[in-house]
Parts: structure tokens; sequence; C-alpha cells
């Protein structure tokens, strides 16, 4: 099972996306945990996880993250995060993993 970490500026605002992307991941078969962190809980939240999205609002903390964790991290497109794109997302982070 993989673990896909979201975070944002306060782990409030991605959970719509965290739910979609749960919702795509179920259609699709992928068996994930999907959660949304604030981005200052990164390194906790992180520990364990196969990648790290950051929202589009904290993407300017991109080089830092990746600093902080083990795992592969990127921002989420500001087109599939505003348009709460859950597919889109779910496949972004399959590819990071190396799915």
């Amino acid at each position: 099972m993989k673990k896909i970490v979201l975070v944002c500026a306060g782990g409030m605002s991605t959970g719509v996306l965290v739910n979609n992307m749960k919702k795509a991941a179920q259609e699709k078969g992928e068996a994930v945990v999907i959660d949304a962190f604030s981005i200052e809980s990164v390194t906790t939240a992180a520990k364990d996880a196969d990648c790290v999205l950051l929202g589009p609002q904290v993407s300017y903390r991109l080089n830092e993250v990746q600093g902080l964790v083990a795992c592969p991290a990127a921002s989420i497109d500001m087109r599939t995060y505003g348009m709460m794109d859950g597919k889109k997302a779910l496949e972004q982070a399959l590819e990071l993993i190396g799915e």
C-alpha cells in the first residue's frame, strides 16, 4: 500500500482534493493511503510516505520540503488543484512513486 501525503498552508484546503483522489484510486483499484497535513508538519507526516504533493499556495517551499523528506516531492499543478481533479493529482503522485 502506497502512502501519499498532501501539504498546504493549514492542511484544510486539500481535504476535498484528498477525497477526490481517494475516489479515483478506488475506481482504479489502487491501494493507497492519502492524507493532508499542514506544511509545518511535513517532516513527521511524510516519515513513511512514498511521495509528497504540495498545494500551489506553498509550492514556493518545494526545495525546502525536498530537503526534509526521504521520498519524491512535487507541486500540484495549479489547474489540477483549482479543479480539485483527484484523478490527475493521483496520476501525478503515482508517476512520482514510479508506478
